[in-house]
């Protein structure tokens, strides 16, 4: 993926990602029934990541990012992390990871190494209602800087505002929308 990329990956992009994550799961010596079952997903879903890597949820790549012992910005870019002392990101220098159709990620730590948590800035468009859940391993921590967003998680559904946060356990199923007419934007920073 390049700097300042907009929109979904393009096609080459994503071959090559599909081919980051088999290459990694091949190096580490993972067969393809344990890491779909690692991340909670029918073997042929991994398989199709693996091919084309068109909608791998980003806690699935963070999570393979994490289990492989490698960045995510790695798995996503090809390129490691060099920093291990500090990461200054300026407006509008997060490295864009979209990653669902109406959810834009922007990795805020993408050049800093061994990372214990992944914070990334997610801008939410209004539209869609549904909401795919999805679960993972570790913490969650979401805050909205901007909007309304709505989050569910299990079978409860919470509508955070400007300033609002929540604090969860993302083993749950969980996702968040847009909640109202305007884009929404939130931090969240997970933990593995």
């Amino acid at each position: 993926m390049s700097d300042g990329m907009t929109g979904t990956m393009a096609d080459t992009d994503l071959k090559e990602l599909a081919e980051r994550i088999r290459g990694l799961r091949e190096a580490c010596d993972v067969s393809v029934e344990d890491m779909a079952s690692d991340l909670g997903v029918p073997v042929e879903t991994y398989e199709q990541w693996e091919t084309v890597a068109d909608d791998v949820p980003i806690s699935a790549i963070y999570h393979m990012a994490h289990r492989f012992g490698v960045d995510m910005s790695e798995v996503l870019t090809g390129t490691s992390a060099k920093l291990d002392t500090y990461h200054v990101v300026r407006r509008g220098e997060g490295k864009v990871v979209d990653r669902h159709p109406g959810y834009h990620f922007e990795d805020m730590a993408w050049r800093y190494r061994n990372k214990m948590m992944q914070p990334l800035v997610v801008i939410l468009e209004p539209g869609d209602e549904t909401v795919e859940l999805i679960s993972h391993k570790g913490q969650e921590f979401n805050f909205v800087i901007e909007g309304s967003v709505a989050i569910t998680v299990g079978d409860k559904e919470f509508v955070l505002n400007q300033w609002d946060s929540i604090y969860f356990n993302p083993e749950i199923p969980h996702g968040q929308r847009c909640h109202g007419d305007a884009t929404a934007k939130f931090i969240t920073i997970i933990a593995e």
